[in-house]
């Protein structure tokens, strides 16, 4: 499975926020030029990297002289607006020092959530390798506000593997990769050399956050695993503190864990419908429109026990079983206060209440994803 790796052409690499602030002590220059050399090496070798890369709120905690990540929202931002300007002239000089040009792209994931900015997002980072640019992304953590509560840059990383098409995602961290264990707390936990990414008891094994400065930890590395394999991308977790650990991972050799993806990603669309990570309603299902949509069904009217939100025509809405379950998610085919008009009812009533039909549907098959 590591030839998977040493075949990629389109990389996508984050690195850690221990890894780029020394621990929160400052942002790590030797670090960080290492990581641009390995990545020129790469480049080089006529593979695509695009880098993701967190360190901006800790190297403004830093700057600030803060020893402890702050609680209220306006100084995480203010840290991140400090720390941003530091990191970008950090990797833009680095880069530039092996004759590459670097891009500074600050995300949210509502970019990813909207199709119309999702699309654009896809649009620039594919015009930037045309053109031989290595993109350094990183959240938007100035504007950000529930994003830097709950968020972090490893399902950022995922994000951006799914959006681009990504072959494989590397993640540099301060662990050699996922134990049986948390080896800091067992002293008989083994290291996992490889497995399936879906494979859901690894979440067992993941531990907790990492540290005070980080916000993820081995948790959010599985679950980034796991998102991105849904386009295909296998993911490797390895420690950013081994030599030349990236061109290492790389060129397939056995480090870390990799947890690769099956065979059959989704189709992009669907990719987009799953990857939402804040939606605009819910639809909660009878028992028998649960099943029909298990068996790659569409949803009809007749199957909502109930519409909870208020969304519009085309909002991604949650589908979930009678006891709450999130079974599905899709585009809706009309707006909150239409469906609960339409719910219990069959599709040949829907003009009759409405006054209109648009779709017999309420989500139409091409347009949802199973969870």
């Amino acid at each position: 499975m590591r030839s998977r790796i040493a075949q990629s052409k389109r990389l996508v690499v984050k690195v850690g926020s221990a890894l780029v602030t020394n621990n929160g002590a400052g942002l790590a220059f030797d670090f960080i030029a290492d990581c641009a050399r390995q990545i020129a090496g790469l480049h080089e070798a006529g593979r695509q990297v695009l880098l993701v890369s967190s360190g901006a709120i800790a190297a403004g905690m830093q700057r600030l002289g803060w020893s402890t990540r702050p609680h209220a929202m306006h100084d995480l931002q203010a840290a991140a607006a400090v720390g941003q300007m530091g990191l970008a002239q950090a990797y833009e000089t680095t880069f530039s020092e092996h004759g590459l040009k670097a891009a500074q792209v600050l995300l949210t994931h509502e970019d990813l959530a909207d199709r119309t900015r999702y699309l654009n997002a896809r649009s620039t980072l594919q015009a930037l390798l045309a053109y031989g640019v290595v993109p350094i992304i990183n959240e938007n953590d100035t504007v950000v506000t529930d994003e830097i509560k709950f968020g972090d840059n490893d399902t950022l990383g995922a994000l951006v593997a799914n959006l681009v098409e990504a072959d494989a995602l590397i993640i540099l961290t301060d662990q050699k990769g996922l134990f049986t264990a948390d080896p800091r707390q067992d002293a008989t936990a083994t290291l996992i050399a490889e497995g399936r990414a879906d494979d859901r008891s690894y979440e067992a094994m993941a531990g907790g956050a990492g540290s005070g400065i980080s916000r993820g930890g081995m948790i959010t590395k599985v679950r980034a695993a796991q998102r991105a394999a849904r386009s295909g991308a296998d993911t490797l977790i390895v420690s950013g503190r081994e030599d030349a650990a990236l061109s290492r991972a790389a060129h397939g050799e056995v480090i870390g864990t990799m947890l690769y993806a099956s065979d059959t990603p989704l189709a992009a669309r669907k990719q987009w419908l799953a990857d939402h990570l804040q939606l605009a309603g819910s639809v909660r299902l009878d028992d028998g429109a649960a099943q029909a949509l298990l068996r790659g069904r569409s949803l009809l009217p007749i199957g909502v026990l109930a519409v909870d939100g208020d969304f519009a025509r085309g909002a991604v809405v949650a589908c979930r079983d009678a006891s709450g379950k999130e079974i599905a998610r899709g585009l809706v085919n009309y707006d909150s206060s239409e469906a609960r008009r339409i719910a219990r009812h069959t599709s040949q009533e829907i003009e009759e209440l409405l006054g209109y039909l648009d779709e017999e549907e309420l989500i139409h098959r091409d347009n949802l994803v199973l969870i």
